[in-house]
Parts: structure tokens; sequence; C-alpha cells
């Protein structure tokens, strides 16, 4: 087999070469002769094309060897027919390749086909199957909707069936068990089949409801009969004595929170009765647990003023002897704010304990008790407004609760109001209603603001009319009783300033417009008043003094109420330094009057305008003298006076200063009027130098 395949393989190696050599000799006989006749050639032109391919480098190399074309053609004709025959040799060397190329060729085609073949019969197959899974596929669909249908239809049967039946389990619930959790959750079910027979309509139209509703109705009057009687029970516990309200609203009521809206819900008229029941109890409780505290409170009282506690009412009695007692043991706390003002920075402390702070024989101003009272009024609306929004569900029954409790503490404030002279108390109640507001209002509770705002207005009134009383008892006192002959601080003024200083201080962070009003009228009452009680010394010096010396205290107070004493405090300074002025004149001119009056009137002539009456030795060499001779001890005697007359030694020693002061101012005046006069310098062995008086003024200025 071989050597036959040799043997074609050799045939066909002959066949092959013969063909070569035949092809050679083939193409050997080719001729490329141009046909010099042929009318398709033109030589037209020719010349004209010549003349411009000149530059080209290969026509001009061979237009200038003198080659003609036919010969340059032939020899490339030549090149192409050695490159082809050379091809062809390259060919031949490798047609073994070819023939085992074209064998590979034809058995991979041979096996195509067979494949061919075979994937036509799986196309076949493969239709033919998709063609079944399709039928089963439509089929499927068709199963899996009809199994959707019925497993809606069976839900909502289902559901229907759930919701309409009444288990016996149920039933023995509702009419023999007790009243705790199980039963809630029993009643939720009870309230979800009555909803559901009573809103869906296709329910209506149902033969299960016939069966079903007279069974549903029963259970629903037995479940509203039993959760009353449960609810009312419990509601009658809130009546005993010693309960905490609270915690029993927090620990039982609200875990039966649920019975209230089954009966809102299916039991209208008995929810009515127990919301009634509710009230009425809460508002017993609540009234007679507000109204024994009050009663507690009461004892604790400790009263401040009375209608004669006013800044203008005279202390003393009629008789020649005696002084008239006090009508308090602590008056102070009249006018002066002091520790009362501790009150409005425990504003959110809990309510007092009546038996405790009685025990301990405590007796608060009334500010302490209203304080209390309106806390524990708080926590108990906040307590119980929560209580019955959460329980009830409604807001409103808040009012009818608290009516009770708001009519016991109206009684007793409206008892209480008409006899309270007590100014700085009042303001205080005023600042802790305002500041009970705040607490309420960041609670976010709102039951309370109208009570608050209606307290409010009420104690505005009042703490007018208690002012007003102040305000006249100083624009009507009597001049003659209230005079003391005593230079001193007068106690009608130590009031004012207590008084005053006590409202600004309460007034600081509120900037009430109509109370700074009200004190301005106090403020220009009180110095009238002070003017006349002055004018009653018969020196105008004393005048002086005992003006100098209110002012001075009134100051004192108002900087000790807070570093601001506003318009007030600096029309009092403004007072005093003109006072001050007038005393440095009045007490200078008691001790160097003559020098004095020399000073602002001759001195201070214009000698050139008056050259008729020129100052003389004769006229201030006295002058000299008396200065001279007693200036130390009439220092001396003004320091003494100025010690015993003012009651603030830091003012005495200022005003002993700017005497001094002014008295050098006026020595020195002299000094120089003495320079200009002819002859004066024959005083200059009298005259006593400014370094000394200004020595003697640091002596005393070193003593404060």
């Amino acid at each position: 087999m071989a050597d036959v395949s040799l043997g074609h393989s050799f045939g066909e190696t002959n066949d092959v070469q013969k063909s070569i050599f035949d092809l050679g000799a083939f193409v050997g006989d080719l001729t490329f002769e141009e046909d010099a006749s042929s009318e398709d050639i033109s030589l037209e032109g020719l010349q004209q094309e010549l003349e411009e391919c000149k530059n080209d480098e290969v026509v001009a190399n061979i237009l200038s060897n003198g080659t003609k074309l036919r010969e340059y053609t032939k020899g490339v004709e030549n090149n192409l027919r050695q490159v082809e025959l050379d091809s062809i040799q390259d060919y031949i060397k490798e047609s073994d390749n070819l023939v085992s190329l074209h064998d590979q060729i034809r058995d991979c085609d041979s096996i195509l086909s067979q494949m061919e073949t075979l994937l036509s019969g799986f196309q076949t197959e493969i239709g033919s199957i998709s063609s079944d899974i399709k039928v089963l596929q439509e089929k499927s669909m068709d199963m899996g909707l009809r199994l959707k249908n019925r497993k809606v239809a069976e839900s909502k049967l289902a559901r229907f069936v759930e919701d309409i039946i009444v288990p016996p389990r149920m039933i023995d619930i509702i009419v023999d068990g007790e009243v705790n959790e199980e039963y809630m959750r029993t009643l939720e079910i009870l309230s979800k089949k009555l909803k559901f027979v009573g809103v869906d309509p296709m329910v209506k139209t149902s033969k299960a409801l016939k069966d079903v509703q007279p069974e549903l109705e029963k259970l629903r009057q037995k479940a509203i009969s039993k959760v009353f009687d449960f609810i009312v029970q419990k509601l009658y516990a809130l009546r005993k004595p010693k309960t905490n309200i609270q915690i029993l609203q927090q620990s039982v009521l609200l875990k039966y929170k649920y019975v209230v809206s089954f009966l809102k819900e299916h039991g209208k008229e008995v929810y009515i009765e127990v919301r009634a029941a509710y009230i009425d109890t809460m508002n017993k409780v609540l009234s007679a647990h507000f109204r024994s505290y009050i009663q507690a409170l009461e004892k604790l009282q400790l009263d401040i003023a009375t209608s004669s506690d006013l800044i203008g009412v005279e202390t003393r009695s009629t008789s020649l002897f005696s002084r008239g007692r006090e009508p308090l043991k602590n008056r102070s706390a009249v006018y002066a704010l002091g520790e009362r003002i501790n009150i409005l920075k425990e504003i959110d402390q809990p309510a007092l304990i009546p038996h405790i702070a009685e025990a301990s024989s405590t007796k608060y101003p009334y500010e302490v008790l209203f304080r209390s009272l309106q806390k524990l009024l708080m926590d108990t609306a906040t307590s119980e407004y929560l209580f019955c929004d959460d329980f009830f569900g409604e807001e409103s029954i808040f009012n009818e609760i608290f009516s009770g409790p708001f009519s016991v503490i109206d009684e007793h404030f409206n008892s209480i109001l008409p006899n309270c002279y007590d100014a700085i108390g009042l303001m205080l109640m005023i600042r802790i209603i305002h500041q009970h507001q705040l607490i309420m209002s960041r609670r976010r509770i709102p039951c309370l603001d109208s009570y608050l705002d209606k307290v409010n207005i009420s104690l505005w009134p009042r703490f007018k009319m208690v002012f007003d009383m102040h305000l006249n008892s100083l624009r009507n006192a009597n001049v003659k009783t209230l005079w003391e002959d005593d230079v001193h601080p007068h106690y009608v003024m130590r009031r004012y300033a207590e008084f005053t200083a006590s409202l600004i201080h309460l007034n600081v962070e509120y900037g009430d417009g109509q109370l700074e009003l009200n004190m301005e009228r106090l403020r220009m009452a009180v110095d009238e008043l002070l003017l006349k009680l002055a004018k009653i010394f018969p020196k105008p010096k004393l005048q002086i003094v005992f003006l100098i010396n209110n002012y001075d205290m009134t100051i004192a107070v108002l900087k000790e109420a807070g570093p601001e004493g506003g318009k007030i405090q600096l029309h009092f300074e403004d007072l005093l330094k003109s006072n001050t002025t007038l005393f440095v004149e009045e007490l200078l001119m008691e001790h160097f009057g003559d020098l004095i009056k020399f000073v602002k009137t001759r001195a201070s002539e214009d000698l050139n305008l008056n050259p008729e009456r020129p100052i003389t030795v004769a006229e201030v060499e006295p002058l000299v003298k008396d200065f001279a001779s007693r200036w130390k001890a009439a220092i001396e005697l003004m320091h003494k006076d100025v010690i015993t007359s003012f009651s603030n030694f830091l003012c005495g020693m200022e005003i002993l200063r700017a005497t001094l002061t002014q008295l050098l101012l006026y020595y020195t005046r002299l000094s120089d009027c003495i320079k200009k006069v002819v002859g004066g310098s024959a005083l200059n062995k009298d005259l006593v130098s400014i370094s000394s008086i200004m020595y003697e003024i640091r002596k005393y200025s070193r003593t404060f």
C-alpha cells in the first residue's frame, strides 16, 4: 500500500516537473513586440510629455544614456518573468505539505459532515421537547392561578370564621373569669369581633351572623357589667384615707386602661358613668387634700406686715416717756428683702411638709407657704393631667376634676390677699407665679395656664394698692410727729431705702417699666418729705448734715442690693454731691468767714477796673495774722465736727478732705492777692506756706 502511494507520488512529481519544463518553454516563447501600426496607440503630445518629465531622474538617465524605451521595457519584463519562475519553484518544493494539508482538510470535512447529521437530529429532538415544556408550563400556570385563588378564598374564609366564631374559652373567660391581663386580652378579641360584625357590610348579609350575633351581644353586656363593677371598685379605693393616689393610678389603674377604651367603644353610657365616678372621686379627694394642706400651712404662717406698717408712719406712741412697741418682732422684713430672696432660688424645691415644720416650731413668711401650695398644685396637676390623657384619652376631664381644688385654693387665697399688706411678699409671689409658669411651659403641660394667669392678675392690683398706701403715707406724713432732733439717718428714709432696694433687686431680671414708674413716684414723695424734715432744723448747717446723712445711707443701701441702682441711685448721688458742696462752704464760713468773704469779694475784683479802691496791707493783715494764729486749731475743730456729724465715717472723711482742699484754694487765692498788694511783702513772715497746709491735709487723709 505504501509502495503504491510512493509510486503514485513519484508519478505525480514527474508530471509536475514536466509541466514545469513545458511552462518554461511556453513562457520563453512569450514576446511583447510593439505593433507600430496599432491604431490604439497615439504619439500625439509625446514630445511635450517628455519635456515635462525631463527633470525626472530615471527619464533623464534614460534620455542621457541614449537607451531606448523598448529595451528598458524588455529588461523589466525579463525580471518579472524570473521572479514568477522562482515563485513557482518555491510552490513545487512545498507540494508534499500541500498534499498533506489537502488530506487533512478532506478528513475534517467528513467528520464535520457526520456532526452536522448528529446535531440536526438533536435539534429535531429539542424542538419536540420544547413543545412539551411549553404545554407543561401552561398547565403549571393554570394550576398556580387556581391554587392562588383557592388560598385567597381559604384565607378570607378562615379570617371570616376566625372573626365571627365565638370560642368556648372566650365565653368562659368573659363570663366567669377574673379581670386580669388575660381578661384584657380577651376583651380585645371580643372588641375586634364586635367591630367586625358591626362594620363589614358583607358580614351583615351572612347567615352565620344570625347565629353568632345574639351570643356576641350577651358577651358584650356581660363584659361591660363586669368591667364596670371592677373599675368602680378600683376608683372607690382612691377615697380611702392615706392612699397614695399617684401610686394607685400608675401601678393599678393604668394596667387596666383598656377597660376604659372598651367601654368608650362598646358601652358609651357605662363609660360616661365611669368617667363621672372618677371625676367625682378625684374632685372630692383632691379638694380634701388641699383643704387639709392649707389648714396645716396656715399654722406655719409668720405675719410680716399690718396696715400700719408703712414707710411714712411713725413708730412712736403718744406717750411722753415710752416708745411704742414695734408692730413686729422682725421689722426689717417689712421693707428689706434680706434672705427672703432665697425663695426664688428654691423655686423648684419640694413643697413643705407641714407636720415636720410644725414640729420644729418654724414660722415662714406667706410667700414660702404660697410657693409650697403652688408647687403641690403644679405637681398634682401635672400627674393628674398626664394620667387622664393616658387613661381616658381626654384632656378636658382635667378641668372638671380640678374645679373643686381650684375652689378650695381660691377660697384660701381670697381670704389671705385682702389682709396682706406685705408689698415685698406680694412682689415675691408675683415672681414665684412667673417662675412657675416657666416650669409648666418647660414641662409642656398647659392645664394650669389660665389658673396661673388668674392668680397673677389678682396679685398685681393688691401690690399696687399696698404700694400706693406706702406712697400716700409719705405724701400725707405728719412732719412734726416724724421729726426728731437728730441729724443721723431718719428711720423713714431707711425704710424707703430698703424698700426701694428690695423692689429694684426683684425687678433686675424682669425690667418691669410700670414698677419703675411707681418707684419714681415714691422717690419724689420721699424727696419732698425729707426736705420738709430738714427745714425744721434751726441751722442751715444741721439741715445739710441731715440731708447728707440720709442721702449717703440711701446710696449705701441701694449699692448693697445690687451694683447698679439705676436712675434712683444716680439721683441721690447728685443730691449728695450738691449738699456736700453746701456743707463745705458752711463749715468754712463758720471758721474762716472773714477770709472767705474777702476772697469772694475783694480778691475777685480786677484792680485795673477799680483803681479807686486798691487793696491795702491794713486790709489783709488781720486776715493773714488771724489765719496764721489758729488755722491748725480750726482744722481740728472741723475734724471733730465732721466726725460727730456724719454717721458714715468714710463719708465724713471725704467731706473733711473736700473742706480742707477748698480751704487750700481760698488761702492760695489770698496769697496770690497779697503778692499784688503794694507793700504786701511785709506780710510774708506771717503767711503760712502752702506746703504746710498740704502736709496737714495729708495728715488727716491718712486717718482713713
